[in-house]
């Protein structure tokens, strides 16, 4: 039988099970598939589901308290099974690469950019010298990095997410190996730069025959990229198919449930308040504007990057632009988005908003009175009280020594606000407020869910009253189910508080469903912005468009004769 006659994974009735606190936790059951020579397969479901234990088994990878109880593992023709540590290393790289999920848990911060993804080459290719500068820079280039001779001689901190993720990618194609395991491998990324990457997986797989798997959240992106979709539950795979008959027209209940919890891309639900004609303004009257909350004047910001001398780079102290005179507003009690592609200042923008950054030119104004892009942090101080920020990953921000309660009183007591049975009474109305049991006070962070630590995150944010919350990418690293729980709880918050949010996100389905307004960025400039139903619903920038037209769930729209499936209307 020839290499392209077989599968190149093939397993066989797989159990693993974990030892947690003197018990077995089954996480995979009975698990059997194949994965042939140039093709894709997306495996999808929640968290808990299996599918991120059932990649760890394909790489050697697993956890020190897991073990493969039953069944076996073929790649390429072997049983790894029960490999060795020493032979995994010659599979691993060669054989099977892997595109993890958290860049910045998987990068070394204290190396260059460039020195890591050349380790890999080396070991690998055994390039040397300016070959090996030359195949790094062709990595770099190859998933989409712009200027790939400086981000070689960045550190990992001096990314963007989504470039850092990029950087994983180059990392995982170095080896050039016959299986691409890639684990959440665009949830960082824009919807353009996402698209680029798939279509480079695509050929990829295509034209060398590399097969892949994905691991996903996104069912936009498993519609549109795999040969075969397989939906996890509880351990189990309890739907298989091809991606039009799974997803457009599921069998199993579990599918249909996350189907149905997915956002959906479409002419936004909530757009902003309409102005009332006149005819609707009792005689008299006087219908005053809603009030501005926090507003960008011509707001630029500049960076000095050092001159360097080195193997990638040469040159003299460069700058750089991120921002270049942006102007908008946000209204009290409302949600702006600002989406845009990885480096087009998105970040930024909070950065600078939030005091972290100081506006080379400009004005940033809050509440209509006070310009923060001028004040020292003391003067910033006491403003911090009236807006907070929800980051991206609440695994990061949360402190794992803490409890959840002191997590969340920690802000006041910073501000020396409240001690005491005053302070447990507030962590409990907190609690309460995110829908979280108040037995979760007690925990700490890694006992609880990616969504429930998302939901403390922001019981911590909301503690001291703000007015104004920013939001970055607050889902992008949750599964649809848990996004859809974690959307409704921030509107629910924005009705019963009347704060007001601004949302960075690459996920234009979720801003359709959250965002009044939209503000559309392009390296540094505001492009479009407008209502959601406008921006959404009559583009006017080719730019916008191509945001649009890139957003995953969109191919497989296309290929069912212009029919929208249940990912997208």
């Amino acid at each position: 039988m020839s290499r392209a006659d077989r599968p190149l994974v093939a397993v066989e009735d797989l159990h693993v099970r974990y030892r947690v606190r003197l018990r077995d936790v089954e996480a995979v059951r009975g698990v059997s598939l194949s994965i042939w020579p140039g093709e894709t397969v997306a495996i999808v479901g929640e968290s808990g589901s299996g599918k991120s234990t059932l990649a760890g088994a394909f790489m050697g990878l697993l956890a020190s308290n897991a073990r493969i109880t039953k069944g076996n593992i073929g790649i390429a023709g072997d049983d790894v099974t029960h490999f060795s540590e020493a032979r995994w290393r010659q599979l691993r790289g060669r054989t099977v690469g892997l595109v993890p999920q958290d860049p910045m848990v998987a990068l070394n911060p204290t190396m260059r950019i460039g020195r890591q993804v050349g380790e890999v080459v080396q070991r690998v290719r055994g390039s040397r010298g300016r070959v090996l500068d030359a195949d790094v820079l062709e990595l770099l280039e190859q998933v989409g990095l712009d200027q790939p001779a400086l981000r070689a001689r960045q550190y990992p901190h001096e990314l963007s997410g989504g470039q850092r993720q990029r950087v994983l990618i180059a990392i995982a194609l170095a080896g050039r190996p016959r299986l691409l395991i890639a684990d959440e491998p665009t949830s960082a990324l824009d919807v353009t730069v996402q698209r680029r990457i798939l279509d480079h997986l695509e050929t990829l797989v295509r034209h060398n025959g590399i097969s892949m798997l994905i691991i996903t959240h996104d069912l936009g992106v498993a519609a549109d990229r795999a040969d075969r979709v397989l939906v996890m539950q509880a351990g189990r795979i309890v739907e298989e198919g091809d991606p039009a008959a799974v997803l457009a027209a599921p069998a199993h209940d579990y599918t249909r449930t996350l189907l149905q919890a997915a956002p959906v891309l479409s002419v936004p639900r909530r757009p902003a308040p309409q102005a009332l004609s006149d005819s609707q303004i009792p005689s008299g009257s006087q219908v005053l504007p809603p009030r501005e909350i926090l507003r960008f004047d011509a707001v630029s910001k500049v960076f000095e990057l050092p001159g360097a001398r080195g193997r990638f780079w040469r040159g003299e102290a460069r700058r750089f632009q991120a921002l270049d005179s942006v102007s908008f507003s946000v209204a009290a009690g409302q949600t702006l988005a600002i989406v845009g592609e990885s480096g087009s200042g998105k970040t930024t923008s909070l950065r600078v908003a939030l005091g972290l950054e100081q506006a080379s030119a400009g004005r940033v104004v809050f509440d209509g009175a006070t310009d923060l892009s001028r004040l020292s942090w003391s003067a910033f101080r006491p403003l911090r009280k009236r807006m907070q920020l929800v980051q991206q990953n609440p695994y990061a921000s949360l402190d794992p020594r803490l409890t959840i309660f002191e997590s969340i009183v920690e802000p006041l007591r910073a501000f020396g606000l409240l001690k005491g049975p005053a302070l447990e009474t507030e962590a409990r109305r907190l609690i309460d407020q995110v829908r979280l049991p108040r037995a979760a006070l007690n925990r700490l962070p890694r006992e609880l869910s990616g969504g429930q630590r998302q939901r403390v995150a922001i019981a911590r944010a909301l503690a001291l009253k703000p007015e104004l919350l920013f939001l970055d990418e607050p889902v992008s690293a949750l599964d649809v189910s848990v996004q859809a729980r974690i959307l409704e709880l921030l509107g629910e918050l924005q009705r019963e508080l009347g704060v007001s949010y601004v949302l960075v996100s690459h996920d234009l389905a979720v801003v359709a469903s959250v965002a009044h307004h939209i503000v559309v960025l392009r390296h540094g400039r505001v492009v479009e912005r407008g209502p959601s139903a406008q921006v959404f619903g009559h583009p006017a920038e080719a730019y916008t468009r191509e945001l649009l037209d890139a957003a995953p769930g969109r191919r497989l729209a296309r290929k069912a004769d212009s029919r929208p499936v249940a990912l997208y209307a």
